[in-house]
């Protein structure tokens, strides 16, 4: 709402509150997104900017990146987890730690922040792989318990939210002081906190929301784009694509279309693939399980290679992403899909292949014989010259020929054609 005093050139503004919506799992171009709105709010100078949340988790090299810009925001971060219905799950509530005010929705959770291990030891070595995890957690625990002195909100829950995965409603978490308010819309909240002082890196400032100007930031193409290509599904399809019109162009040099289309889509692949949690056996699986497949029809394996791809391309699809991360698995549905169009491509290749094997040959001089030729010229020993697919031959037959006369290729001997009328 603007203000204008027409007395005098004099305007003043309400207060400027910029909204971030995330209703996703955390990943890089989600970091890049609330980078972005941050900077958004400080160079419009903004009261304050509301990250309206809604997560399962996701990656902990973006929320770690998050928080960092929260922590050094100049412009206080409110995180209200709506709408309702909504959770601020896993790396959703080390945010909400992390931020000047925590809100929530009726009918919303938050906790289950216990963390995932992205690259799993052997399970044959136990000893190992338990210390790992329990480096993970401890290394999770007091990060989280940081961000709650740094809050003064309830550190044992923080704890019990990482260690043992607890989680608690909205209503529970106003009571135990993990958030500070519950509200039903923006608008309320914008009540409850106006007036409400905020700390942050080098000052107390107080809020004021009366009035408030909600702009919503909206993300950029550059944002979405990352976004779709880094969705597990779509890098898989891409690296798929891209393996294939490689293939394709190295078994049939010139075509350069398929080569061209295919080092675009494993190299946007390749992109979004190293911000996933990937298993690198998993991709070399893939990428097996397609050259087999391939192969198959160079090589006369009697279906061995064949059946090996299948597998491998399975076995790699299944293992290539992190599945005990929330949203990062690839579909079974899709999984069977490319499996079953990687098998009709093979088989189309194969009766292609068989087919082109029966045909006659098109080439070499023993296509010339059966069929028909002109005389041309008598030579002085008898031979003639004839005219066969626009090539001259020397022939000679067992009869009286005449020029322009149709004859029959019967033979071949050495550069000569035997021919009959």
């Amino acid at each position: 709402m603007l203000i204008l005093f027409l007395g005098n050139a004099y305007a003043t503004s309400a207060p400027r509150i910029e909204v971030l919506t995330v209703n996703s799992a955390i990943n890089p171009p989600i970091a890049e997104y609330i980078h972005l709105g941050l900077d958004s709010a400080k160079k419009n100078q903004a009261t304050a900017v509301i990250l309206q949340l809604d997560t399962p988790g996701g990656l902990d090299k973006s929320m770690r990146s998050i928080i960092k810009d929260i922590l050094n925001s100049p412009v206080p971060v409110i995180t209200y987890v709506a709408p309702q219905g909504a959770r601020a799950a896993s790396a959703g509530t080390f945010i909400l730690y992390a931020s000047h005010i925590a809100a929530m929705a009726p009918g919303t959770n938050l906790g289950a922040a216990s963390p995932i291990s992205l690259a799993p030891t052997k399970s044959s070595d136990k000893a190992k792989q338990d210390t790992s995890n329990k480096k993970v957690t401890a290394d999770a625990t007091a990060y989280i318990t940081s961000l709650a002195e740094l809050r003064q909100r309830n550190e044992q829950f923080a704890i019990q939210a990482v260690e043992n995965a607890k989680s608690i409603t909205a209503k529970q978490a106003l009571k135990n002081n993990v958030i500070n308010y519950i509200a039903p819309n923006i608008n309320n909240l914008l009540k409850q906190i106006n007036g409400s002082q905020v700390k942050l890196t080098n000052k107390t400032i107080t809020l004021n929301t009366s009035n408030a100007q909600l702009v919503y930031y909206q993300a950029d193409w550059r944002v979405k784009l990352l976004a779709i290509i880094t969705e597990p599904s779509i890098a898989y399809i891409l690296l798929i694509i891209g393996l294939y019109g490689l293939l394709f162009e190295f078994f049939h040099p010139g075509v350069i279309l398929p080569g061209v289309i295919g080092a675009l889509a494993l190299i946007t692949a390749l992109y979004a693939l190293q911000m996933l949690p990937i298993s690198y056996a998993g991709l070399a699986l893939v990428i097996l399980g397609i050259i087999f497949f391939v192969s198959e029809i160079f090589v006369p394996s009697f279906g061995a290679l064949g059946i090996g791809g299948t597998l491998a391309f399975i076995f790699g699809s299944i293992m290539l992403m992190d599945t005990h991360i929330p949203m990062y698995g690839i579909p079974w549905q899709l999984i069977a899909l490319m499996t079953v169009i990687n098998g009709l491509v093979l088989g189309s290749l194969i009766f292609l292949v068989l087919k082109a094997r029966k045909r006659p040959k098109q080439s070499g001089s023993t296509i010339l014989i059966g069929h028909q030729a002109t005389v041309i010229a008598r030579n002085p020993d008898n031979s003639y010259w004839i005219l066969i697919h626009g090539e001259r031959w020397r022939a000679y037959s067992q009869s009286d020929l005449k020029i322009k006369q149709i004859v029959t290729v019967k033979a071949i001997n050495g550069l000569q054609l035997e021919v009959e009328s």
